[in-house]
């Protein structure tokens, strides 16, 4: 069942520095020449990897050299590097451990079928939403939504609903950090574009409960998205619902998809329930 009111918080982590003793800076330089790779940036070469991370061009080839023959990077045929399969394996398994990809199948299908929408499960990455499942609109307008998602997927939290809602539910602290780190790019005029209008929206989200993308995206493009809660209070995802408004006022379509996303939502919580009592 949907929880309001104020959340449930897990203690601090203790995370390691790179004055710890068992921090690898090997394993970091390793997994943050991984993480240059993005939707924006898929093939690069040698000096767009290096330069981003202030590391020397051998330093970062040698990386490089490494991470190909482990098969995280591949080399295409103008000597520049790709994300290999092995990343797609570590990704999808992780989806996979959190249990919600599990339980999202059924419950996603089972809302596009009844909204004719697609519908979608996304968790946070700092200052990106990764989607964990999704249910593609059988309609030829609402086509273009499925070319960014799919399982893995990455698309900037600011941008999207769901990105938002669980933006908003970050501790003070941490969303402060959050917001620093974002690169308020443009992709519509309805696009934020400022921390203060973040942080303004943000309040509003966490007052009502749910969260709204108006064009903010993809032009003629409406996200209406929810929680779904662990057991615990704590937020574990938000589910998406994306649509065309067509002839309808947002507020007529934010009135009929939410009630049916909150009722998915729970399904979702109650299966995730399950799993960690059963």
């Amino acid at each position: 069942m949907s929880t309001g009111g104020e959340q449930m918080k897990e203690p601090p982590k203790k995370v390691p520095t790179l004055t710890s003793p068992p921090y690898s800076q090997s394993l970091e330089r390793g997994l943050a020449i991984l993480r240059v790779f993005n939707p924006e940036h898929t093939l690069l070469g040698i000096a767009d990897i290096a330069d981003p991370l202030g590391m020397s061009r051998s330093t970062t080839h040698r990386y490089v050299i490494t991470l190909v023959a482990l098969g995280f990077l591949e080399q295409d045929a103008s000597r520049k590097y790709r994300l290999g399969p092995r990343v797609v394996d570590l990704g999808l398994a992780g989806l996979n451990s959190t249990g919600l990809r599990k339980e999202s199948r059924a419950v996603l299908e089972e809302l596009r079928r009844s909204t004719s929408h697609t519908a979608v499960i996304a968790i946070l990455d700092e200052t990106e939403i990764v989607c964990v499942d999704c249910a593609r609109s059988y309609k030829q307008t609402e086509g273009l939504f499925w070319l960014e998602l799919r399982p893995g997927s990455r698309l900037p939290a600011h941008r999207t609903a769901m990105g938002k809602l669980l933006l908003a539910q970050l501790p003070a602290p941490e969303l402060d950090d959050v917001v620093e780190a974002i690169a308020f790019t443009r992709s519509t005029p309805k696009t934020i574009t400022s921390r203060t209008a973040l942080t303004n929206a943000l309040r509003e989200i966490r007052k009502q409960g749910f969260a709204l993308s108006d064009e903010e995206r993809l032009q003629g493009v409406i996200e209406v998205a929810v929680p779904v809660y662990r057991d615990t209070g704590e937020v574990a995802a938000a589910l998406g619902l994306l649509a065309r408004p067509a002839t309808r006022s947002i507020k007529e379509l934010v009135n009929e998809l939410r009630p049916l996303a909150e009722a998915t939502a729970d399904d979702l919580a109650a299966g995730l329930h399950r799993d960690n009592t059963g």
